[in-house]
C-alpha cells in the first residue's frame, strides 16, 4: 500500500485538529488564539489540496473528509468566535425566553449552518472544478476570525483609534455581516479559484492582482487588511465575470 496516498488526508486531519483547538480557545474566551488556529487550519486546507494534486492522490474519502474538516474549522469555529464577540458587545439587543439566556448571540450560528450548506452544495456541484460558485468557507472563516485581531490591534494603538474598537464590537455590524456573508456562501456568484495551473500572466491576472494587493495591504494595515482582502477577492471575481 502506497504511503503517499494517505499524505493529503493526514494534512486534512491537521486542518480538523487546529479547528478543534480554535473551538476550545474560543470557548475559553481567548479569541486571539482561536483566530490564529483558524488561520493555521486554512494553511493546512490549502496544502492538502496542493499535495493531492502533486502526488495525484485523489480519493472519494479525501473529498468527504475535507468537507467534514472544513465544517469544524471554518464553520463551527468562526461561529463560536462571533458568538463570543456578540456576548461582549455593549449594544446587544436582549431577547430572553425559557430562563435567563439571551438568544440574540445565537444568530452567530448561522455561520456554521450556511457553511455546511455551502460545502454540501460544493460536493454535488460538477461546475466547481475550475472555479467556485459562492464564497468558499475558508475565506468566510478568515473574514470573521480577523475581528478579534482587529479589535486588539486598534486597542493597542493611540487613544484616538479607540473609537474604532466600538465600531468593531457593534452587535448590529455583526448582524449585517452574518446575513450578507451567509447569502454569499450559498449564492450562485462565480468566484475564481486560487489554483494556478501555469504562470502565464494573462491567464492568472486576477490571481496576481489579488496576491500583490494582499501583500501590500497586509504590510500597511496588518490584521485590518484581512476583511479588505476578502472583499477585494469578491470584487475582482465580479470584474472577471463582467469581462467574460
Amino acid at each position: 500500500m502506497s504511503i503517499k496516498k494517505h499524505i493529503p488526508n493526514s494534512i486534512t486531519c491537521l486542518n480538523l485538529l487546529f479547528g478543534c483547538f480554535s473551538i476550545v480557545y474560543a470557548l475559553k474566551g481567548n479569541l486571539i488564539f482561536a483566530s490564529y488556529f483558524i488561520a493555521i487550519a486554512a494553511v493546512f486546507d490549502f496544502i492538502d489540496g496542493f499535495a493531492a494534486r502533486v502526488l495525484k492522490a485523489y480519493s472519494a474519502i479525501g473529498k468527504e473528509l475535507d468537507s467534514l474538516a472544513d465544517v469544524v474549522s471554518f464553520g463551527v469555529a468562526p461561529g463560536i468566535i462571533v458568538f463570543q464577540l456578540l456576548q461582549l458587545s455593549d449594544n446587544l439587543p436582549v431577547f430572553i425566553i425559557f430562563g435567563k439566556t439571551n438568544l440574540v448571540p445565537f444568530v452567530a450560528f448561522l455561520i456554521p449552518v450556511f457553511s455546511a450548506l455551502r460545502l454540501a452544495k460544493f460536493n454535488i456541484d460538477t461546475r466547481q472544478t475550475e472555479s467556485f460558485i459562492g464564497l468558499p468557507v475558508p475565506a468566510n472563516a478568515l473574514f470573521f476570525a480577523a475581528f478579534p485581531l482587529i479589535i486588539k490591534q486598534f486597542a493597542e494603538m493611540c487613544s484616538c483609534m479607540h473609537a474604532y474598537v466600538d465600531f468593531f464590537t457593534n452587535a448590529y455590524l455583526y448582524f449585517v455581516l452574518i446575513v450578507v456573508f451567509s447569502f454569499l456562501l450559498v449564492s450562485n456568484i462565480p468566484l475564481f479559484s486560487l489554483k494556478v495551473k501555469n504562470l502565464k500572466i494573462k491567464e492568472n491576472i486576477y490571481r496576481y492582482l489579488l496576491l500583490v494587493f494582499s501583500i501590500v495591504l497586509f504590510i500597511m494595515f496588518k490584521y485590518i487588511a484581512i476583511p479588505i482582502i476578502i472583499i477585494l477577492y469578491i470584487v475582482l471575481s465580479l470584474i472577471q465575470n463582467i469581462k467574460k
